[in-house]
């Protein structure tokens, strides 16, 4: 499915196609070039008299600038030669002699900081550069921007790992996984060009809120050919209309659930049960039964081989190109019979004969005709069909959940639920071949269901996949305690889980406390270390009235530079706004599909995954633990959403491994 939140062409389809590709990427470059608020570049390395190619100076940007003599001026930042910017250090330099760092501030260049490396000059790993720390603490309102020019080297390493090697980031608050994740997709597009326009490059994420906030990161890298939706628009083949029970929704996202659909599929296949006369070029010919029964065995078997462990590849032939290739195996016995007579019958005659209407009412009885939809209904409202295809696989009572006591008039007047969309698209995946990206990057995949990871996969073909998440912040129900479902989901068993620790983007303080949660809702997992602290960015508040204090608190926000987000159970989202509101703010709460994202919003819990604001007010910490199964992973994900302070205002009920 192709969404709007970033520009898309299919590139490398025609000729027509790819000069309008690169006329949108020239367009696209030709702004950031003319975007006065876009430094042309933003650092520089000067190489020791001794490298091979001698004493060298490069300016590091965004993109390659040249002169009018042709000869670079910027190198862009994912070319070879800009990666020593990002990973010499005193102990390894890398034949640089110097790193400058450059400071801006709405374009004009403000500051600028060397580290003289060939002399041993560099900043302490645990106490980064004071232009580093300028950029992460800079206030931000709106989308996510991009950290080209601070990129650490534990994340350059995964930014530019190879297109054929797929990467699992287990990351922890504020270590910069999704940004890291967006701009691998931009240094593979700009190294492997040509293959990624033909064969797309998908971004997946939880919901439109987050597609919104990062919607404008791959443009500001001069890349535009990238795909952005949730898996509930990759799988939206059917109106969804109704939400499952918790209980049910874990059983539609099991795996067995694919095993269940493929037998109810392929098991309606009958074998003939007599032979069979079809006319060829005016003659009629007659298939006999041992003949047929033969053919369909050889077809169903070549569709219902064992699954390799990718639901891209779960099948040699998908239903429906068995149905075309009975109908014309069919034809081909004719065929043989005719030639085997004298005759010499053209390909013409053949396609005509497995068009003909006793060749397809033959396919129509043994090898029914489906769509995705009309399956999953038909099993779901017939409790025998449903019987058949779980037996063995689901037991009784698991039946009975999936059964649907009321048949509805027509299939799309079904209620159906996220969960029964995702099967649908399985289905639909049996049928025919989905189309799949050259690489994608799926971010919050710990809260995926294997159902919804085979979806991923199915658009994944042979491509490479990076995979950003973070267990400690896994909130679904049927997320696990490490990355090996998810990656066995995914089709790729072997991917090589890389972490990230060094948090850039929430203070010391705040990460300190929200780490108290670690040893309940993660054992085992390493906690993120910030890389700075700041006396003062948080503040837990008692109060007899949290819902009061609030309104105390914005307003003291309200002249401090940045966003501020008000974080609070999702059922308390109106009443919130209405409160603010009431007080003379100018308030909005942040939906699904990511509109209203104010400068002050009120944030339900369920969507502040992934998200950052400047300044963070987590309202009543114990509704959103009692809202849901897993509340404190989400207690988790809220009190790491800060980048420069976070108040708790709470009425003496927190966790009790929160009070230290």
């Amino acid at each position: 499915m192709r969404t709007a939140s970033v520009a898309v062409v299919d590139a490398g389809v025609d000729a027509w196609a790819s000069e309008r590709l690169g006329a949108a990427r020239a367009e696209r470059l030709r702004s950031l070039a003319e975007d006065t608020g876009v430094p042309a570049f933003f650092g520089r390395t000067d190489t020791v008299p001794g490298a091979p190619a001698g004493p060298e100076t490069f300016h590091i940007g965004r993109r390659h600038v040249r002169d009018a003599a042709g000869d670079p001026v910027v190198i862009d930042w994912r070319a070879p030669m800009s990666r020593p910017f990002y990973q010499a250090s005193a102990a390894d330099p890398q034949d640089l002699a110097r790193r400058r760092r450059f400071g801006f501030a709405d374009g004009e260049l403000t500051s600028y900081e060397d580290e003289r490396l060939a002399e041993g000059d560099a900043p302490d790993p645990d106490r980064p550069s004071g232009l580093l720390l300028a950029e992460i603490e800079r206030p931000r309102s709106g989308p996510m921007r991009d950290i080209v020019a601070t990129i650490q080297p534990d994340q350059d390493d995964i930014v530019r790992a190879p297109l054929t090697r797929s990467i699992c980031v287990q990351g922890a608050p504020g270590t910069g996984k999704t940004a890291v994740g967006l701009h691998r997709a931009a240094y593979l597009l700009y190294t492997h060009g040509d293959q990624l326009a033909r064969t797309g490059v998908l971004v997946v994420g939880p919901n439109r809120a987050f597609l919104r906030y990062i919607e404008a990161v791959l443009p500001a890298l001069g890349e535009i050919e990238v795909d952005q939706a949730t898996v509930a628009d990759l799988t939206g083949r059917v109106p969804v209309r109704a939400e499952d029970p918790p209980e049910v929704a874990v059983l539609k996202g099991d795996p067995r659930m694919a095993g269940v659909l493929r037998r109810a599929l392929w098991g309606g296949i009958t074998k003939p049960a007599d032979s069979l006369q079809v006319t060829l070029a005016g003659r009629r010919y007659r298939v006999s039964e041992n003949r047929l029964v033969r053919i369909v065995d050889d077809l169903r078997r070549a569709g219902t081989a064992p699954e390799t462990g990718s639901a891209a590849d779960q099948q040699v032939l998908h239903y429906a190109a068995g149905r075309e290739r009975l109908a014309m195996a069919v034809a081909q016995e004719a065929r043989r019979q005719k030639e085997e007579g004298g005759g010499a019958p053209t390909d013409a005659e053949t396609r005509r004969c497995a068009r003909s209407p006793e060749v397809r009412a033959f396919c129509d009885s043994g090898w029914p005709s489906w769509d995705a939809p009309g399956l999953v209904a038909a099993l779901f409202t017939d409790a025998d069909r449903l019987a058949r295809a779980a037996r063995g696989v689901l037991t009784d009572d698991e039946q009975a959940l999936l059964h649907w006591s009321t048949p509805p008039r027509s299939v799309r007047a079904a209620r159906w639920t996220a969960a029964d969309a995702v099967l649908v698209d399985e289905v639909a995946g049996l049928l025919e071949r989905t189309p799949g990206y050259g690489h994608v990057v799926l971010d919050e995949a710990q809260d995926l269901s294997p159902m919804q990871c085979r979806a991923v996969a199915r658009r994944l073909a042979a491509g490479s996949l990076t995979v950003l998440g973070d267990v400690a912040q896994a909130t679904s129900p049927w997320s696990s305690s490490d990355w090996s479902q998810t990656l066995a989901g995914l089709g790729r068993p072997d991917t090589v889980v890389r972490p990230l620790t060094r948090g850039y983007r929430v203070p010391g303080e705040v990460l300190d406390f929200a780490n108290r949660l670690l040893p309940v809702i993660a054992p085992g997992l390493a906690a993120a270390t910030a890389v700075r602290r700041e006396p003062g960015s948080l503040s837990v508040r008692a109060v007899a009235d949290p819902a009061a204090a609030l309104v105390d608190v914005v307003r003291g926000l309200a002249g401090v530079p940045g966003s501020t987000g008000v974080v609070c159970a999702d059922d308390a989202v109106a009443g919130v706004v209405t409160r603010l509101r009431a007080a003379g703010l100018d308030v909005a709460a942040l939906a699904d599909d990511g509109s209203a994202q104010a400068r002050l919003a009120v944030v339900p819990a369920t969507l502040v995954k992934g998200l950052e604001f400047d300044h963070v007010v987590l309202l009543d910490p114990a509704a959103v633990v009692a809202a849901e199964p897993r509340g404190l992973h989400r207690l988790y994900v809220a009190l790491t959403r800060a980048v420069s302070s976070l108040v708790v205002l709470h009425a003496g009920d927190l966790p009790e491994v929160l009070i230290g």
